[in-house]
């Protein structure tokens, strides 16, 4: 599909899970922290114009967004909610809770056969030699996998609540890297956005009623804590990696090369993850766990299919939205879902929502304001020097 020209060269593959999400959503996801961004009003011509989807109408396109949407938020929810249940009912394999997270990648392929490369321009002539495709989707593969080690871990001694509270900071974290590698402006407002999300991963470090579920011991929830701050800083590396290397070595910026990076580097964390839960000798336990788990056998087995489908469903719902609307719009609505996690929580698991846990929240959700906004500035600018460009090329 001839959409790649419309693009500009900025708006590369960049951060959000995320999250929460976070995830191995990683290699669409990356697509969510450049600054300049293409509009949304642009964007929503190219579809109608050139898209796969037979020149949707307006409402239908609308449609599609709002389904893409409601699988990112639900999707990434749900898995969430699924690993914590995993380890309520008498889960205990870390290296299981983490192969779940990549191990649903067959999912992606139906999307890209449906999106064939060979339909798509390339922005470059030239592509990178196989030797250098394996060695990076391997590097890759292997910082996911450990990634998702550590938000195994974290998951395991937090509530599904203190949890997405803390995978918030991956926004500040997010804007450090890119700073350093990616050569993102560092304004106010990002600044600003970086010691607000910290005050409240900070709040949430010192709150003595932040205990993990079913009474976890505070050494047990710090151990957790730290796990999941260092998945965040982690991922957001793995982000500007992944962004860095789209603009060096992939050089495209098309839909399925997202997607096959997604699912090169999902094969490659998911192999290790095997390796990990044969090596460790967790998977002697697994047939204890199926026996001894609180809602049965099937339930069980159920619990981690749908875990792993759950976050890549969120997947689809990241790079669509990215794809049909823009990565700002993306980013805006990946980082929203955080929110809903830890209200879910409170239904699902009844988890505690003490004064300084929403105190969190609220800094949280500040810290995101004023990461959007300044996203929202700084794509104006994009918009307005396209349309600049736009003038002096019909004048011309």
């Amino acid at each position: 599909m001839d959409r790649s020209h419309n693009k500009s060269q900025e708006d590369v593959p960049a951060n959000t899970q995320n999250h929460s999400s976070q995830h191995f959503f990683c290699a669409s996801m990356i697509l969510l922290s450049a600054y300049n961004q293409e509009s949304i009003v642009n964007k929503e011509e190219n579809l109608m114009d050139e898209s796969p989807f037979l020149k949707l109408k307006r409402w239908q396109w609308w449609l599609l967004v709002a389904i893409n949407i409601f699988f990112l938020i639900a999707g990434q929810a749900a898995a969430v909610l699924l690993g914590r249940f995993y380890y309520d009912k008498g889960g205990n394999s870390k290296w299981m809770a983490t192969l779940v997270q990549t191990a649903g990648f067959p999912v992606l392929c139906i999307p890209w056969f449906l999106l064939h490369p060979s339909r798509e321009a390339s922005t470059s002539s030239t592509s990178p030699s196989i030797k250098t495709l394996a060695l990076l989707y391997f590097v890759l593969g292997v910082l996911v996998a450990g990634d998702n080690m550590l938000y195994s871990v974290g998951l395991l001694y937090l509530s599904a609540s203190t949890y997405s509270l803390i995978c918030a900071t991956q926004l500040a974290f997010n804007a450090v890297f890119s700073y350093f590698l990616n050569s993102q402006k560092f304004t106010a407002l990002i600044l600003n956005s970086v010691v607000i999300l910290s005050l409240s991963a900070a709040l949430i470090a010192v709150n003595d009623d932040s205990d993990g579920p079913s009474g976890v011991p505070k050494g047990k929830f710090l151990i957790g804590f730290l796990c999941t701050l260092g998945a965040s800083a982690l991922y957001s590396l793995l982000l500007s990696f992944m962004q860095l290397s789209f603009q060096k070595v992939l050089k495209k910026e098309t839909f399925s090369v997202v997607l096959e990076m997604q699912i090169y580097t999902s094969v490659v964390a998911s192999c290790l993850s095997t390796i990990g839960l044969f090596a460790s000798g967790e998977w002697k336990s697994l047939q204890h766990e199926m026996e001894v788990f609180g809602t049965g056998r099937v339930s069980y087995v159920l619990t981690l299919v749908w875990t792993a489908i759950s976050w890549q469903v969120c997947a689809v719902g990241v790079v669509g939205l990215i794809f049909v609307v823009s990565s700002l719009f993306s980013n805006v609505i990946s980082t929203l879902s955080l929110a809903v996690t830890p209200l879910a929580a409170l239904v699902v698991f009844h988890d505690k929502m003490n004064g300084v846990k929403v105190i969190a929240m609220l800094l949280a959700l500040c810290g995101f304001a004023s990461y959007i906004y300044q996203n929202y500035i700084d794509d104006k600018k994009a918009r307005r020097l396209q349309t600049h460009v736009r003038e002096i090329q019909h004048t011309a």
